[in-house]
């Protein structure tokens, strides 16, 4: 296998759904891609949406398969689906905890296993894509890189150690800054602001501040102490998060609590 000629999306939840639209939002051909979901109401146009496995068997024709449903279901599922990933074909998986290891076990026929990690801002193609893999050459890596790269920014990870942790950054991590929009506005809100414009003010300050430091030399802990002049307002707020490191130690648990949940699902399969 070398580039991805068709992929069969297995599972077509938020997140496979947000990957899909990012894809087509790049200008990727529908027919590039399928679905087998019994629960998807409709698929994008022009993307082929299978029911069941026979009739995605019967169809045939792609050569790559990207596991969407739950991390949960991998030992109920696999076996239904073997059909689907035989020889020559690429298993991609999105089930947050599942090791390399246990795909390849559970997909033995499988030409190469790969853990795909994003986050919804593939919708957008703003998200960083996390890979992981087994039995691909290099020719194999520079094809799905290629594959992966128009949602955002794709990485390889070689440390597969290292992957729950990146997963609860890069992953989890947008469910973590809604929070802290959402905080940002219910604070000024508990102070006096009107809800709708402390929801708005705080959105356009986060966005402002994120595409300014993606786009900035400096980082982001520089920009901050620009923004804070010393004996300034800014600075006083600063003086609060940094005190006794609050903040960062916050989400210092927020991360560790965060990446453990990946090592318990992977133990809870079969």
């Amino acid at each position: 296998m070398t580039q991805i000629k068709k992929l069969l999306i297995i599972g077509c939840g938020n997140m496979a759904g947000a990957m899909l639209a990012g894809w087509l939002a790049a200008g990727f051909e529908p027919m590039r891609f399928s679905i087998l979901s019994k629960s998807l109401e409709a698929a994008p146009g022009g993307v082929p949406l299978y029911r069941d496995v026979s009739e995605a068997v019967a169809a045939g024709g792609h050569d790559a398969v990207m596991l969407g449903f739950k991390p949960q279901q991998l030992g109920q599922r696999s076996p239904e689906i073997q059909a689907l990933t035989g020889e020559g074909i690429a298993v991609y998986s999105l089930l947050a905890g599942i090791t390399l290891k246990q795909l390849k076990a559970a997909y033995p026929s499988a030409s190469s296993h790969i853990r795909v990690m994003p986050n919804l801002a593939c919708r957008v193609n703003k998200s960083p894509i996390i890979l992981a893999e087994t039995g691909m050459g290099e020719s194999d890596r520079t094809h799905a890189f290629a594959f992966f790269n128009p949602l955002g920014t794709a990485l390889w990870l070689e440390e597969e150690a290292k992957y729950d942790l990146v997963t609860a950054l890069a992953g989890s991590g947008p469910g973590f800054v809604y929070r802290f929009i959402d905080a940002l506005a219910e604070a000024a809100v508990e102070l006096g602001l009107e809800r709708d414009q402390a929801t708005s003010l705080a959105l356009a300050t986060v966005d402002g501040a994120s595409t300014l430091a993606a786009n900035a030399d400096a980082s982001p802990s520089v920009l901050a102490d620009q923004v804070a002049s010393p004996g300034g307002m800014t600075r006083e707020g600063l003086n609060v998060l940094d005190s006794d490191k609050a903040l960062v130690e916050l989400l210092i648990r927020t991360l560790e609590g965060t990446a453990s949940r990946g090592a318990e699902l992977s133990a809870g399969v079969n």
